[in-house]
């Protein structure tokens, strides 16, 4: 890590978001001029609400985005991809090339190309950049999983970039609320018709990690994984330290679809890091040779590692039955580690 962190087991509930200069998002605005019966019409891309994309450039993304991902794959090089990667993926994949870089200087011995078939798309309308879409698509890795990708764009000019990348279980995703010619619709981030606003939700799953609540459903990456947390930091002669902070800003918004019971499917980024230390006498567990791969300093008596997580949750309508959130899938990458 690039300074000095003080971790605790327990944090304050409100934290302002860590400002972060890598993959800021750019504002931008389109003008496209129409030509009608009665003259020149312009209309403003930043307040018309215009389809995300085309099927045929939806497709087109999801085949340079899976073209380029396999080659920084079997080259190890996250050049190679960095055009069509940002937010949470870049961040997540950036690292894994990196490490694998650096145990494997020639390349991938074990590269295996990525295919994605049975591709359907999920496309917004909505006023403003950025424009996104959602990938629902087979993949020939993580067995029956379907990979669940969101790309975006700043403006025209740029190209779609995969930004979320989840793996959820078949059949796990809800029916969208679409108009007649098949257009989803966007939530905004702000919206307060959902039981958690989508630019609530990284704030509120990391307070819910550090002190638990009532506003998240049991589950594998809710009630599980802070049970599995309090086994950690209960081992002895080693020490498991947590803290949790949202990470809401630039490429790391979070994005929401519109679902047909009124609720939303929401995409949102967290960033964590998990200190362990052993007790005198004692030794830290050794990492694998990835993790060593991406660690500053020499473990003597600690170890730091920071993680990026990306994860795709079930918001319901206010006041609807129940009216929990609940976590599909989270996917988590370390970015960066500190022996001390």
């Amino acid at each position: 890590m690039s300074r000095e962190r003080s971790l605790r087991t327990e944090a304050p509930s409100r934290r302002r978001p860590r400002r972060r200069d890598r993959y800021a998002l750019t504002a931008a605005s389109l003008t496209a001029v129409s030509l009608l019966a009665s003259g020149c019409v312009v209309v403003h891309g930043e307040r018309e609400v215009l389809p995300g994309a085309t099927a045929k450039e939806a497709a087109r993304a999801v085949d340079r985005f899976t073209s380029a991902y396999n080659e920084a794959d079997a080259a190890y090089d996250a050049s190679l991809d960095a055009e069509y990667t940002t937010g949470a993926l870049r961040a997540i994949d950036a690292a894994r090339l990196k490490a694998g870089r650096a145990n494997h200087p020639d390349g991938n011995p074990e590269h295996k190309p990525l295919v994605l078939s049975d591709v359907s798309y999920t496309i917004p309308e909505k006023a403003g950049w950025p424009r996104w879409f959602v990938a629902d698509a087979k993949g020939n890795k993580g067995g029956d999983a379907r990979w669940l990708l969101v790309f975006t764009r700043d403006a025209p000019s740029q190209p779609w970039r995969a930004t979320y990348l989840t793996l959820v279980a078949p059949g796990s995703l809800p029916k969208f609320e679409k108009d007649e010619d098949g257009w989803a619709q966007a939530v905004p981030a702000d919206t307060s018709r959902l039981a958690l606003a989508p630019e609530d939700l990284s704030q509120d799953y990391t307070e819910y990690l550090r002190t638990g609540g009532g506003a998240f459903a049991d589950g594998a990456y809710t009630s599980a994984l802070r049970a599995t947390r309090a086994k950690n930091a209960s081992r002895p002669g080693l020490a498991t330290q947590y803290i949790d902070e949202q990470l809401t800003e630039g490429d790391y918004a979070p994005l929401a679809l519109r679902t047909a019971d009124g609720g939303a499917l929401v995409f949102f980024t967290t960033h964590h890091y998990v200190k362990q230390t052993a007790a005198t006498g004692a030794a830290v567990p050794t990492p694998n040779q990835n993790v060593r791969a991406l660690t500053t300093g020499e473990i003597k008596q600690s170890l730091t590692m920071e993680f990026v997580a990306n994860e795709v949750a079930l918001a319901p309508a206010k006041g609807s039955a129940g009216g929990k959130v609940s976590l599909l899938s989270r996917l988590e990458g370390l970015t960066t580690a500190k022996g001390e």
